[in-house]
Formats: C-alpha cells, sequence, structure tokens
C-alpha cells in the first residue's frame, strides 16, 4: 500500500520542478531579450553629429531684435520742481486718448494753496502799511514844511534887527547879534532834521514796498505751483503712465506703473505722450551689439499683427546702457519711414539691421563656434573624427560667424563632438550609467 502512495506523490513534485524551471528559462530568455532590444533601438537612435562647411563669399551681417512700436517723440510730463514729495489726485489711464490741452495727472495743490493765501494775507498787510507810512512821510512833510518856514521867518526878523545894530545901545546892539546866530542854528538844525526825517520816511515806504514786492512774488509763484501741479499735453496722441521708479528695479522685479494716491518726487517722470504723427519701434539690444548700431543705420520692421508687411526705418537715438550687470543692454529707437493707418501703440514687431557688408570671407555657422577657456575653437572632421583647431573670430551675430585659421570647404561639426560621444557611450550602456 505504501509503494504506492510515493510513485502518486513524487509524480506531482516532478511536474512543478519542471514547471517552475521552464518559468526560469522564460524569464532568463526573456530579460536577455530585452537588453538586446533596448540596445539595438538606442544603437539605432544613437545621435549624429551634425557637420556644415567653411564657405568663402560676401556676406551681410544682420542684427535682429524684438521691439515694440510706439509714437515717436513722446512728450515727457513730470513732477514739477517745487520741493517736496508731491501726491496724484486724479489721473488718465495708459492707452486713454488726447487732445492738446487735456489734463493728463492732477497732483494735490493744498500746500500750494496755503502758500497763496498766506502770500495774500502778506500782501495786504504790506500795503496796509505802505499806505501809513506814505501817509506819515506827507504829514511829516507837511509839518516839516510849516516849521522850516516859520525858522527862516525867524530869521529874516533877526536880520531886519541886526540892520538896526548902529542905532541902538551896544548891548541891545548884542542881543541882536546872538538872536540871529541862534536863528540861524535853529534853521540850520531843523533842514537837519527834516533830511534824516525825509531819509527815514523814505526807508520806511521802500522796506513796504518790498514786502509788498515780495509777497507779490509770492503769489506769482503759489500761482505758477499750482498751475504747474496740473500737467497737460501739448499735441494728441495717447497716455503711456510710466514705472513708479524705474531706478529701484531688480532681478526679477516689474514696478507696476503709478496710480492715483502714489507719491512722486520733484522732476519725476510720471507719464509720456508720444506723437501719433511719428511713429517709431523702441527695439531692446544686448550691450554687445552696441558698436555695430550707429545712427541712421537702416533696418527693416516686421509687425507681428500685420503679417505679410514689411516697413522701412532708420536708427534715430541710441540709448544709454541699463540693467544688471548679467543683463545689460540698451534701447535703440527707430524711425518709422513708411507708416499706416493700421499701425497702434504697443504692438510688438521684429527688427532687422544689417550692420556690416563682408567682402570675400570665410564664415561658418555661429554653433559650430566654441570657446573654453580663453581660446575660440571649431572641432574640424579628420577621418571618422573631429579635432578642435584655434581659430579667430573677426565678426558673428546670431547665425553666422566669420573666422580666420580654417580653410573653405573644411567640415566643422556643429555640436561638441566629446558631449555627442559621452551621449553614445551612455546610450549603448544603459544599465552601467545607471550604476554610475
Amino acid at each position: 500500500m505504501s509503494s504506492l502512495v510515493q510513485p502518486l506523490a513524487a509524480g506531482p513534485a516532478r511536474k512543478t520542478i519542471v514547471r517552475a524551471l521552464v518559468w526560469l528559462i522564460s524569464l532568463a530568455l526573456l530579460g536577455w531579450f530585452a537588453v538586446w532590444a533596448s540596445r539595438s533601438i538606442v544603437a539605432t537612435k544613437a545621435p549624429v553629429i551634425p557637420t556644415a562647411k567653411v564657405r568663402r563669399g560676401d556676406l551681410s551681417l544682420a542684427l535682429t531684435a524684438r521691439a515694440e512700436v510706439r509714437g515717436g517723440a513722446p512728450e515727457t510730463l513730470t513732477a514739477p520742481m517745487i520741493g517736496g514729495e508731491q501726491h496724484i489726485t486724479s489721473m488718465l489711464k495708459s492707452g486713454d486718448s488726447v487732445k492738446p490741452g487735456d489734463v493728463v495727472v492732477q497732483l494735490n495743490t493744498s500746500e500750494q494753496e496755503f502758500k497763496l493765501k498766506e502770500a495774500e494775507s502778506d500782501l495786504a498787510e504790506a500795503e496796509q502799511h505802505l499806505l501809513q507810512a506814505r501817509a506819515q512821510s506827507a504829514a511829516d512833510a507837511e509839518e516839516d514844511a510849516y516849521a522850516l518856514a516859520s525858522a527862516k521867518s525867524q530869521v529874516k526878523l533877526a536880520e531886519l534887527d541886526v540892520k538896526r545894530n548902529p542905532l541902538l545901545a551896544t548891548i541891545v546892539a548884542r542881543q541882536n547879534d546872538l538872536a540871529l546866530e541862534a536863528a540861524r542854528d535853529k534853521l540850520a538844525q531843523l533842514e537837519h532834521n527834516i533830511g534824516n526825517r525825509q531819509k527815514t520816511n523814505t526807508a520806511a515806504i521802500a522796506i513796504q514796498e518790498a514786502s509788498k514786492t515780495k509777497a507779490l512774488q509770492a503769489i506769482k509763484t503759489a500761482h505758477e505751483s499750482i498751475e504747474s501741479m496740473t500737467l497737460k499735453t501739448h499735441h494728441a496722441g495717447y497716455v503711456s503712465i510710466k514705472a513708479t521708479d524705474p531706478n529701484m528695479i531688480g532681478p526679477g522685479m516689474v514696478l507696476p506703473p503709478f496710480q492715483v494716491g502714489d507719491t512722486v518726487r520733484p522732476g519725476m517722470a510720471i507719464a509720456e505722450i508720444p506723437d501719433l504723427d511719428k511713429w517709431e519701434v523702441a527695439a531692446r539690444m544686448e550691450e554687445v551689439d552696441r558698436g555695430h548700431v550707429a545712427l541712421n543705420d537702416k533696418a527693416d520692421i516686421s509687425v507681428i499683427a500685420l503679417p505679410g508687411r514689411k516697413f522701412h526705418g532708420h536708427v534715430s537715438n541710441v540709448g544709454g546702457t541699463a540693467g544688471q550687470f548679467w543683463d545689460r543692454h540698451f534701447e535703440c529707437k527707430i524711425a518709422l519711414e513708411d507708416p499706416v493707418t493700421e499701425l497702434r501703440p504697443g504692438m510688438s514687431a521684429i527688427v532687422v539691421m544689417t550692420t556690416d557688408e563682408l567682402r570675400n570671407v570665410l564664415w561658418i555657422p555661429a554653433q559650430a563656434l566654441f570657446e573654453a577657456d580663453g581660446r575660440t575653437f571649431v572641432y574640424v572632421r579628420s577621418g571618422k573624427s573631429f579635432v578642435a583647431r584655434d581659430v579667430k573670430l573677426a565678426r558673428r551675430n546670431e547665425t553666422r560667424a566669420v573666422v580666420t585659421g580654417v580653410l573653405e570647404g573644411q567640415e566643422v561639426a556643429l555640436s561638441n563632438p566629446l558631449e555627442t560621444e559621452k551621449k553614445k557611450e551612455a546610450a549603448a550602456n544603459p544599465l552601467q550609467s545607471i550604476q554610475k
């Protein structure tokens, strides 16, 4: 009975072992096939080094930049130079149309109106004091005239008495002489006092007139200040509100435009009114291109909102360099020579400026030029590989570079062969690269 049970038990166990072995072999074959397939697929998709040939010929170098359509010759509205901070009480919005004489920005005039009232009060007081000074001077003049006439009359009478001295006793004659001398002294003293009093009255009048003039000037200044705090445009156009303080912009910061309630400092630009009779585009260009841009350089403009149309212009202004050291740039303004009625402020545009016409030069695509460790070089094909060769860069732009140190027709790599080789090795040994 036991002998029959053992074969029956051994049969299922053997089948289980066989099935397990079959599964293990199948998994091993499947893994090997997966690795082989992955290597084959990666190998077939290994990157190929793109190349180009060194060419000789005439070359036009151009600069390309993004730009914005604007009205030309903008009128800048600035806070008046009256000292102290000022506050915006009302203003138009960016994009609003305006005509000559329209109020764009109104600043708070409370302080200036207070100064105006003070000046008007000072003027009224100065005028009152001036009237008093003139009246006092007139009264003093009349009193002095009477006193002077009386003193002169006393002198005349004394002189007549002296003329009778030969007929009078000695003592009486002496008394007449003394009376004449006293009358003359009194007249001289009176004339001196009258002269001083006239000078004093004249000075008092001059002081009050100066106070009046000062008050009038203060009133005029207050009126001018109040008027200057109402910023008006002198020509038709549209409003462009400036940023609150462009000097405070840091990395990644975008300051909002001015709005009602903001504080402005004297001389700060608040808004611009571009002249729509003179269209221009403002292009932001890299600092390295500054030496290749000059006034009156010709430019071709494509306005994105008007596809298929080409515009022409010339450089009208090259701005100063600005920005942080990692983003140095300058603004280049280009006057449009053939504007159309479809143009609108703020439209985006592409500007292409031909900066140089070079004759019979060697040139390569810009991506074939490499720089490292102070060297400028290219990778020239040598058999099935590439070798680095130093070159001298004469000129370059976004797409092409003019060089010396290579021969016409030589094949140069458009990507770094060493980096490409590393990518190939990594693709050929994916498991090894994963382990690393």
